[in-house]
């Protein structure tokens, strides 16, 4: 079995990864020390300089992961500054901003950037279109899962199994292991 390790402290993305990658053979290593996140409006520039950043402090191969939901009425907010953006306002805060717009249009968007220590990062992403819901559903997954609703349903409504085959880091991790075969 491969090992790799996920710089993540985010328990949920750690668990959601280690899960899809142990059916590629892949066992996954949390290291939950982060990385100097750049100041970008867009994913990919995040994972790749965190991606080099950690292959050279930890003289290994990693992968990592920056993911973001994106709001078309709210100019894409909160974007790549959605971590932050949830741990200080929560999806209540996120909902009451919504509250009135009839374009609930979202995205939902994962970059996972890899390095080997020397190397030149790779970045592979993965979307999920869908839509805000009105009010907060389910109990599963973790983050912005239970407002963010696909095909009827939240991520939170839709439990680990089913979210797993189809999520945004699912899409861009499928992505990692065409260009890693």
């Amino acid at each position: 079995m491969r090992k790799m390790v996920f710089v993540t402290g985010n328990k949920g993305k750690f668990g959601e990864a280690k899960e899809i990658l142990a059916a590629k053979d892949i066992d996954l290593i949390q290291n939950a020390d982060g990385y100097p996140e750049l100041q970008e409006d867009d994913l990919e520039p995040i994972a790749a300089y965190g991606a080099k950043w950690a292959a050279e402090k930890l003289k290994h191969p990693v992968m990592v992961d920056d993911s973001g939901l994106f709001i078309k009425t709210l100019n894409g907010f909160p974007g790549p500054y959605s971590a932050f953006v949830e741990d200080n306002l929560g999806n209540q805060k996120v909902l009451k901003l919504m509250e009135g717009e009839e374009d609930r249009t979202a995205v939902f968007k994962s970059v996972i950037g890899y390095c080997e220590p020397g190397g030149e990062p790779s970045v592979f992403t993965g979307t999920v279109e869908g839509q805000i819901a009105f009010e907060e559903r389910g109990t599963g997954g973790f983050g912005y899962d239970p407002i963010f609703e696909y095909e009827g349903k939240t991520f939170g409504e839709l439990g680990t199994e089913i979210k797993n085959t189809l999520s945004h880091r699912r899409r861009a991790l499928d992505k990692f292991f065409e260009w890693l075969d």
